[in-house]
Protein backbone atom coordinates (compact mmCIF):
# COMPACT_ATOMS: atom_id res chain seq x y z
CA UNK A 1 0.00 0.00 0.00
CA UNK A 2 1.19 3.34 -0.54
CA UNK A 3 0.16 6.38 1.32
CA UNK A 4 1.55 9.91 0.52
CA UNK A 5 0.69 13.48 2.59
CA UNK A 6 0.16 16.42 -0.22
CA UNK A 7 1.19 18.57 2.46
CA UNK A 8 4.37 16.71 3.26
CA UNK A 9 5.10 16.33 -0.42
CA UNK A 10 5.16 20.33 -0.70
CA UNK A 11 7.52 20.31 2.45
CA UNK A 12 9.58 17.56 2.26
CA UNK A 13 10.05 15.89 -1.50
CA UNK A 14 10.80 18.40 -3.73
CA UNK A 15 11.68 16.35 -6.50
CA UNK A 16 7.67 15.74 -6.99
CA UNK A 17 7.09 19.03 -7.22
CA UNK A 18 7.49 20.34 -10.75
CA UNK A 19 6.59 24.05 -11.49
CA UNK A 20 7.06 26.01 -15.11
CA UNK A 21 5.23 29.05 -15.98
CA UNK A 22 1.97 29.64 -14.45
CA UNK A 23 2.04 25.97 -13.16
CA UNK A 24 2.72 23.49 -10.45
CA UNK A 25 2.16 19.66 -10.19
CA UNK A 26 2.95 17.64 -7.64
CA UNK A 27 3.50 14.61 -8.98
CA UNK A 28 1.70 11.89 -6.25
CA UNK A 29 2.41 8.83 -7.64
CA UNK A 30 5.26 8.21 -10.38
CA UNK A 31 6.21 5.41 -12.84
CA UNK A 32 8.50 4.06 -10.40
CA UNK A 33 5.34 2.80 -7.86
CA UNK A 34 4.67 0.73 -10.48
CA UNK A 35 1.00 1.38 -11.00
CA UNK A 36 0.68 1.43 -14.33
CA UNK A 37 -0.33 5.48 -14.34
CA UNK A 38 0.98 8.97 -12.70
CA UNK A 39 -1.40 11.03 -10.32
CA UNK A 40 -0.69 14.47 -9.67
CA UNK A 41 -2.44 17.89 -8.49
CA UNK A 42 -1.90 20.75 -10.35
CA UNK A 43 -2.30 24.19 -9.68
CA UNK A 44 -2.99 26.61 -12.43
CA UNK A 45 -2.54 30.28 -11.71
CA UNK A 46 -5.17 33.09 -12.74
CA UNK A 47 -4.95 34.89 -15.78
CA UNK A 48 -2.67 31.75 -17.13
CA UNK A 49 -3.36 30.21 -20.40
CA UNK A 50 -1.25 27.01 -22.02
CA UNK A 51 -1.71 25.01 -24.98
CA UNK A 52 -0.71 21.29 -24.03
CA UNK A 53 -0.42 18.21 -26.76
CA UNK A 54 0.62 15.35 -24.74
CA UNK A 55 1.85 13.08 -28.09
CA UNK A 56 2.73 10.13 -25.84
CA UNK A 57 0.60 10.06 -23.10
CA UNK A 58 -3.30 10.05 -22.17
CA UNK A 59 -4.52 12.38 -19.79
CA UNK A 60 -7.51 12.71 -17.62
CA UNK A 61 -8.44 15.74 -15.52
CA UNK A 62 -10.85 16.76 -12.27
CA UNK A 63 -11.48 19.99 -11.34
CA UNK A 64 -11.65 20.26 -7.81
CA UNK A 65 -11.59 23.98 -7.04
CA UNK A 66 -11.45 27.00 -9.58
CA UNK A 67 -12.77 28.51 -13.37
CA UNK A 68 -12.07 28.29 -16.50
CA UNK A 69 -12.38 27.10 -19.86
CA UNK A 70 -10.79 24.04 -22.23
CA UNK A 71 -10.30 24.53 -26.01
CA UNK A 72 -10.10 21.49 -28.24
CA UNK A 73 -7.88 23.14 -30.60
CA UNK A 74 -8.68 20.81 -33.57
CA UNK A 75 -12.50 21.26 -33.34
CA UNK A 76 -12.49 24.98 -31.89
CA UNK A 77 -14.82 23.60 -29.21
CA UNK A 78 -14.43 25.82 -26.19
CA UNK A 79 -15.88 23.46 -22.56
CA UNK A 80 -16.83 25.29 -19.22
CA UNK A 81 -14.09 24.37 -16.57
CA UNK A 82 -15.78 24.09 -12.66
CA UNK A 83 -15.13 22.14 -10.15
CA UNK A 84 -16.74 18.61 -10.74
CA UNK A 85 -15.64 19.07 -14.51
CA UNK A 86 -13.64 16.11 -16.20
CA UNK A 87 -12.02 15.96 -19.40
CA UNK A 88 -10.92 13.03 -20.63
CA UNK A 89 -8.04 13.75 -23.33
CA UNK A 90 -8.43 10.31 -24.93
CA UNK A 91 -6.64 11.00 -28.35
CA UNK A 92 -3.73 13.05 -27.80
CA UNK A 93 -5.79 16.12 -28.29
CA UNK A 94 -4.12 19.38 -28.71
CA UNK A 95 -5.76 21.36 -26.10
CA UNK A 96 -5.52 25.04 -24.62
CA UNK A 97 -6.05 25.86 -20.68
CA UNK A 98 -7.27 29.06 -19.16
CA UNK A 99 -7.23 29.82 -15.64
CA UNK A 100 -9.74 32.27 -14.94
CA UNK A 101 -9.55 31.65 -11.36
CA UNK A 102 -6.69 29.84 -9.67
CA UNK A 103 -7.51 25.74 -11.09
CA UNK A 104 -6.50 23.22 -8.90
CA UNK A 105 -6.74 19.72 -10.74
CA UNK A 106 -6.34 15.99 -10.40
CA UNK A 107 -4.48 14.52 -12.85
CA UNK A 108 -4.18 11.07 -14.45
CA UNK A 109 -1.29 9.85 -16.98
CA UNK A 110 -0.58 6.82 -18.87
CA UNK A 111 2.01 5.84 -19.67
CA UNK A 112 3.10 7.73 -16.01
CA UNK A 113 5.32 10.23 -15.69
CA UNK A 114 8.74 9.68 -14.07
CA UNK A 115 8.54 12.87 -11.95
CA UNK A 116 10.83 15.92 -13.53
CA UNK A 117 9.00 16.21 -16.89
CA UNK A 118 8.30 19.69 -17.85
CA UNK A 119 6.76 20.79 -20.69
CA UNK A 120 8.54 20.49 -24.77
CA UNK A 121 7.81 23.47 -27.19
CA UNK A 122 4.78 21.54 -28.98
CA UNK A 123 3.58 21.12 -25.15
CA UNK A 124 3.62 17.35 -24.91
CA UNK A 125 5.93 15.89 -22.37
CA UNK A 126 8.99 13.21 -24.26
CA UNK A 127 8.31 9.28 -24.77
CA UNK A 128 8.95 7.87 -21.24
CA UNK A 129 12.38 6.09 -21.38
CA UNK A 130 11.18 2.75 -20.95
CA UNK A 131 8.03 2.91 -23.80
Amino acid sequence: MIVRDYDDITRNDQNRVVSDAGWTSVRMLLADDDMGFSFHITFIEAGSDHTFEYKNHLECVYCVQGTGTLTDEAKGETHEIKPGVMYALDKHDRHSVRADEDLWFACVFNPPVTGGEVHLEDGSYAVPEDA
